[in-house]
């Protein structure tokens, strides 16, 4: 599972089961500038050291607990007396993953989960406790702190477990048309003022009255 589908399971459930298990995706203004600030943000696998703080960008993480895998933008090791130790590094370090955003906080979790899913894959591969990580929003330029919290850790296993479930069952969810909808790239293929009736033949009739 890949764990970028939390943070679209968060959104919508219908946009996720389109996106991840029917493959359906298309691209637009939103899209395409998010795509472009994070090329901007990271090069993958690159590594730098700045005084006692070590950036890997790009870093690769998994969790065989969760069954999720996916990529941290960039993974702060701050050096630390009781983190863990680096092969290679003097010392021990505390990781700290920091999620890169082109646009400014949102007011759902969505963002903040993903955060929090890659603390939590952290975490099993490094062995380590992991209770703050950061989202950068690029419109404020700022870094937002976030507590890994027990109530966040328990919504992203809640949610983990139920994609799990429609993906392998290949379930595809409905959904009730909002405000959302109009932000959303893939809406066109969505559909989502049709998914509202019940039947086809509830559908053709409200279209024949001009009421669709």
């Amino acid at each position: 599972m890949l764990l970028s589908g939390l943070q679209h399971f968060e959104f919508c459930q219908r946009q996720w089961a389109l996106i991840h298990i029917e493959q359906q995706w298309a691209e637009n203004l939103l899209t395409v500038e998010g795509n472009i600030f994070h090329e901007n943000a990271h090069n993958k696998f690159f590594t730098e050291s700045r005084g006692d703080i070590i950036i890997s960008r790009g870093m690769p993480v998994y969790s065989a607990e969760l069954g999720v895998s996916g990529e941290c933008d960039v993974v702060e090791f701050h050096k630390r007396e009781n983190g863990i130790e680096l092969y290679g590094k003097n010392g021990k370090y505390q990781p700290y993953p920091i999620e890169y955003k082109k646009g400014k906080p949102k007011e759902g979790s969505e963002d903040v989960l993903q955060l929090v899913c890659q603390a939590m894959c952290l975490e099993e591969m490094l062995c380590c406790d992991i209770d703050v990580g950061y989202l950068y929003y690029g419109e404020i330029r700022k870094r937002v702190k976030v507590r890994i919290s027990e109530e966040l850790r328990n919504h992203v296993c809640e949610n983990l477990k139920l994609m799990h479930q429609y993906y392998k069952r290949k379930y595809t969810p409905n959904t009730k048309p909002d405000k959302r909808c109009n932000a959303c790239s893939i809406k066109d293929i969505c559909l989502p003022k049709r998914n509202k009736y019940k039947s086809v033949r509830d559908y053709i009739s409200k279209s024949l009255e001009g009421k669709v």
